[in-house]
């Protein structure tokens, strides 16, 4: 019965019940992304921006309640980076933009995690940066913007909005910010790492 009740709290609480429900967004999000059909595309959008305000809810309850488990810190980024390498893929693939985006874009994730798994080996811990923040709100801003593909004329706005063009400003902008809290974080590691070393 304790080891149950353990596995609940580490596993089937809340905040990762919703981690693992948006795993479950992704094959909606992949089969909407229908290039023919304005509707699924706007759709697919809508599903998408789902995960990430899930994504937000999901952290800030475990924080609140106090459920923050190896299992959740796991599974939280797992599921992020397996929402957005999917649906970046699928972008590339149906021609909505280029190839190269993608490849630099997931190389700086496992350049990233590759950063992080040392510093953790080590015992430390690098806080994400801004440019890494700004780089994740971007990226995020521009997926939505390509989903939804099509020009649509919003409220405010005297001309139609090209959602497909905007989408690729923000992912290229993303990709420069990529680039650049990469820099940013291989820095900060270098002199967490002096550090630790001095302080052994």
């Amino acid at each position: 019965m304790k080891r149950y009740e353990r596995f609940r709290r580490e596993v089937l609480n809340l905040p990762n019940m919703i981690t693992i429900g948006r795993l479950f967004l992704i094959p909606p999000v992949l089969l909407w992304m229908d290039i023919a059909d304005p509707f699924l595309c706007v759709m697919s959008s809508l599903v998408f921006m789902l995960a990430a305000v899930l994504d937000i809810i999901d952290g800030w309850l475990a924080r609140r309640s106090g459920l923050v488990t190896v299992f959740g810190k796991f599974v939280d980024p797992l599921a992020d980076k397996m929402m957005v390498a999917a649906v970046l893929v699928y972008l590339a693939a149906d021609g909505r933009m280029p190839a190269w985006l993608v490849a630099v874009l997931l190389t700086r994730e496992f350049y990233i995690n590759g950063l992080r798994s040392l510093a953790s080996s080590e015992g430390m811990v690098i806080a994400a940066s801004a440019g890494g923040k700004a780089k994740t709100a971007f990226q995020m801003v521009g997926i939505c913007f390509l989903l939804v593909h099509y020009r649509y004329r919003m409220p405010g706005f005297d001309e139609m909005i090209d959602f497909h063009r905007m989408g690729l400003i923000m992912l290229s902008l993303s990709v420069i910010l990529s680039v650049l809290s990469a820099v940013e974080y291989t820095f900060h590691f270098r002199e967490a790492l002096a550090q630790h070393k001095q302080g052994d």
